[in-house]
């Protein structure tokens, strides 16, 4: 997946010279915590900063509510976008990994960034975006479950899903390895009625099943993490069952 496939493409802008007052009202309208500044050019927007609400919050005297219905009086404050916002944000490009657009923000402490094409402005991604576009990667229904387990045997894990698939007749809706407190673990999503063979399977070859979540429809139940097909691992060698929680 990448940025432009969960970006906002038509972002709420302001110029330099935006009242602060107007930019409030634009946000509330809107529904939307941030603005990004530009500067019109004939082959597009082109990005000069990034406000935030809590930029335009301090622009205000502390009785006042920016947002409010009725909106702030023009007299309350004379500031202008260009003496508040935040130039040059960090940024990235439609073509990007959301991976990327998603450690970015994490490093950098930050909730959004304006997506570039060139020069010109294409969209806006958020950390709401981020969270859609992992909803996203285990959001079917269908009956099935969705399966944790350690693969601290190296093995090639996607090899290993896929034959336990064909074998008994899973779909696989999705498939992802990361690291836990440093301990490889598969999550894999998949879906059809031989769930259980295959659970005895991984559980059989010696791979400590760490977490099941069943799926039958839209109901969804949390299987315990036990079995006494469980290979006893090696002198010296310490099962990751008892390291992650069940729930």
């Amino acid at each position: 997946m990448n940025v432009s496939m969960w970006m906002t493409r038509d972002p709420a802008t302001v110029t330099l010279h935006t009242p602060v007052v107007e930019a409030a009202k634009l946000m509330a309208q809107k529904h939307v915590r941030r603005l990004l500044v530009v500067e019109p050019w004939p082959d597009g927007p082109r990005l000069l900063g990034i406000v935030s609400a809590k930029d335009v919050i301090h622009a205000f005297p502390p009785h006042i509510n920016p947002f409010a219905i009725e909106g702030p009086d023009r007299l309350v404050t004379p500031t202008t976008i260009v003496q508040i916002m935040t130039s040059s944000p960090r940024s990235t490009t439609p073509d990007a990994p959301i991976e990327d657009a998603a450690n970015l923000m994490c490093i950098h402490k930050i909730g959004a960034l304006p997506v570039l094409r060139d020069k010109t402005l294409a969209g806006i991604i958020t950390e709401s975006d981020i969270l859609r576009a992992f909803v996203s990667l285990f959001g079917t229904h269908e009956q099935g479950a969705r399966i944790t387990f350690d693969v601290t045997q190296g093995e090639d894990v996607f090899e290993l899903i896929g034959k336990l698939s064909k074998l008994f007749s899973l779909k696989i809706s999705s498939l992802i390895w990361t690291q836990h407190d440093e301990l490889p673990v598969c999550v894999v999503r998949v879906t059809g009625k031989g769930v259980d063979k295959m659970l005895n399977e991984l559980w059989r070859s010696g791979h400590a099943v760490v977490n099941v979540i069943r799926f039958s429809g839209p109901a969804i139940t949390t299987s315990p993490v036990t079995s006494p097909q469980l290979k006893p691992f090696a002198p010296g060698k310490m099962s990751s069952a008892g390291l992650y929680p069940s729930t």
